[in-house]
């Protein structure tokens, strides 16, 4: 039997600020061929936060995700485990990472909450919840 997470709870003005920053970079994505613009925040424990955009490609498989160009930047500054994530996708559109996104993620905190909006408002969903049994080679075991 598994155990529950204990989650912490994200403020909602903490929520706010990351779904401005995130759509910040949406506003900066590359996106010439879908036209589908992403953005993501992500917030770390001294209280910074690092954003990204999906930067597209004429050959699509070369193409990045917001919260992969994101988390890259964290890392290339540092910073390694993340607080907290939003993600940006176009206006009323809920826009939760993709699969790959989700799995790069989790390397980081799989249970980090995920802001993600759509026409209604915020949702918070736990990054595990959206990856259940997530790859991981820590223990030898899943996430």
């Amino acid at each position: 039997m598994s155990e529950k997470k204990e989650r912490a709870a994200l403020p909602a003005e903490t929520a706010e600020m990351l779904m401005a920053e995130a759509e910040k970079a949406r506003a900066r994505a590359y996106a010439p061929y879908s036209g589908f613009s992403v953005g993501a925040a992500l917030l770390f424990e001294d209280g910074s936060v690092v954003s990204g955009c999906n930067v597209e490609n004429a050959s699509y498989s070369l193409s990045i995700c917001a919260e992969r160009n994101a988390m890259t930047t964290a890392v290339a500054m540092g910073l390694t485990r993340p607080t907290a994530a939003a993600v940006a996708g176009p206006d009323g559109v809920f826009c939760p990472p993709c699969g790959s996104c989700r799995q790069f993620l989790a390397e980081f905190n799989g249970a980090m909450p995920v802001v993600i909006k759509d026409a209604r408002g915020f949702r918070i969903i736990a990054l595990d919840e959206l990856l259940p049994s997530g790859f991981s080679l820590k223990d030898g075991e899943t996430e």
